[in-house]
């Protein structure tokens, strides 16, 4: 009996060694043949370096990981790591904490650090389900970090944040879930509201609002000292002019998004819905190795285009209507802006290329304007001149107040992480990125001749600020009426690719 008895114990040891040696296997197997561009721990190392070296001193800054957002029940949506999280350290799961010093701390053991991680734990049950996990020694030997801690280290940090002139972090949107993973987003962000005092902070916050000045700053001495600002300005003024390791991925989503467009302009016809043309582009991102898009993708026909940020794509025809396509890939983190407006039928018609020819005009004075020096606000200040004046010239428009309705949105802002990336709005410099993307809108029932309505125009471009001058990276997208018209004569590889109709 006990010789059976050890014979079943040797059985079942056996079985859960080789059931975890399988899931090890499957982790292995899952991580081989990856792509080899993405950022350097160098690279995000250096961007720890530049930002500490603007802290103020003898201060602390704590980022928070993105959360995870569910979908519906059960099922989450693709995880998107939180853009300055992922900028400053490269780790792409949720659940995570980075605290970096403005000055060298030292430990119990004497040895001195600047900057602490907590990640994810290790969970091979876990992982079979969702994906393999860096965790303590992934982080270390992937992204470079030295301090590398569990997320339950964070819970009970033993961080004595009274010490610092200041405690950095970003306002919390309160937009996470309590899991039943222990040191998960709720679990951390709770923890370190607790360790700060965080709610004696907003109370005293709040009465300061009552008292006077001299009162109000006694009652905060004797709180710890936050921030929530500080870190957005110092992070925009990093993130708005992009190192040549950020350009050589951001100009590859470009030039995937500009791809996507002139896969379109061969392929597109009267019969199609606004979803497959969205299908099109996408599928290029995806051939191209894009991950995702760097935003709701736009697909507006006729009138829809009329709507900026029109996301449904539901139109099930697009007969001979102006397309509007707004969509950008996104290629390890960076993601492109790139517009185009076409006709279906493969040739404007004499109002459409009006609208068309005017806003073309308009984009070229807006990217001639985009140069060292000058302002964000200069290329829409050139290319606004010019719609308004042709606005008025049509009868569209009454006067240049009258002509804003149609021309509603700026002309430029800055892409990288973020399609519309943070930026201290100042002037423009060498190795940043900006959009110049003036557009006309003219919906049905507007004030002017009906010829005009549902007529829907946005070009848009990124163009990078060089000292030789303004360089378009979406050059490969056709622009002009005329190349946009010769490009839709050619045929299309996607023409003979044909489904079985569905009853």
């Amino acid at each position: 009996m006990i010789i059976f008895r050890i014979q079943i114990y040797i059985l079942m040891k056996t079985n859960i060694i080789s059931f975890c040696l399988f899931l090890v296997s499957l982790l292995i197997s899952a991580q081989k043949d990856l792509p080899n561009d993405y950022l350097s721990s160098e690279f995000h190392k250096s961007r720890r370096d530049a930002l500490r070296q603007q802290l103020p001193k003898n201060s602390v800054a704590i980022f928070f990981a993105n959360p995870v957002r569910n979908r519906a029940n059960d099922v989450d949506y693709v995880y998107h790591q939180d853009p300055n999280f992922y900028y400053l350290t490269g780790y792409r799961e949720p659940h995570a904490v980075l605290v970096i010093f403005s000055e060298d701390q030292i430990n119990d053991q004497g040895n001195s650090y600047n900057e602490i991680i907590y990640v994810q734990k290790r969970n091979k049950r876990a992982e079979q389900w969702t994906g393999y996990r860096l965790g303590v020694e992934g982080t270390k030997d992937k992204l470079g970090f030295e301090m590398v801690f569990n997320g339950e280290a964070f819970l009970n940090s033993g961080i004595d944040f009274s010490k610092f002139d200041k405690v950095l972090f970003q306002a919390f949107e309160d937009d996470y879930r309590n899991t039943r993973q222990k040191a998960d987003l709720f679990d951390l962000i709770t923890a370190f509201k607790t360790q700060i005092s965080y709610n004696e902070i907003l109370a005293i916050e709040n009465k300061n609002d009552q008292l006077e000045n001299k009162e109000a700053n006694v009652i905060q001495n004797k709180a710890i000292s936050t921030d929530t600002r500080i870190l957005y300005r110092l992070l925009a003024g990093l993130r708005q002019t992009k190192t040549p390791e950020e350009l050589q991925l951001l100009i590859k989503a470009v030039r995937i998004s500009a791809i996507g467009q002139r896969e379109v302009m061969k392929a597109i016809h009267s019969n199609m819905s606004e979803a497959e043309v969205q299908g099109i582009h996408e599928y290029v991102y995806k051939k191209y190795g894009s991950e995702y898009e760097g935003y709701p993708s736009i697909v507006g026909a006729g009138n829809n285009g009329c709507v900026l940020h029109y996301i449904e794509n539901a139109k099930m025809t697009i007969d001979n209507d102006l397309v509007l396509m707004d969509l950008g890939a996104e290629y390890h983190g960076y993601t492109a802006d790139v517009t185009r407006t076409i006709p279906a039928s493969g040739k404007f018609s004499e109002a459409q290329k009006i609208i068309y020819d005017i806003v073309y005009k308009a984009q070229e004075a807006g990217i001639a304007a985009s140069v060292i020096g000058n302002t964000l606000r200069s290329p829409d200040d050139a290319a606004r001149e010019i719609i308004n004046k042709e606005l008025i010239a049509l009868g569209i428009a009454k006067n240049e107040k009258d002509a804003r309705q149609y021309f509603p949105h700026g002309t430029s802002h800055h892409i990288g992480l973020d399609v519309h990336d943070p930026s201290l709005r100042g002037l423009l410099e060498a190795n940043m990125v900006i959009t110049v993307e003036p557009g006309i809108y003219i919906p049905e029932g507007s004030d002017c001749d009906p010829k005009w309505h549902g007529i829907a125009v946005r070009i848009e471009d990124d163009i990078l600020i060089t000292d030789e001058g303004p360089v378009n990276l979406s050059y490969e997208a056709p622009r002009t009426s005329e190349a946009i018209e010769a490009l839709m004569k050619e045929k299309s590889a996607l023409n003979s690719f044909k489904l079985p109709k569905l009853d």
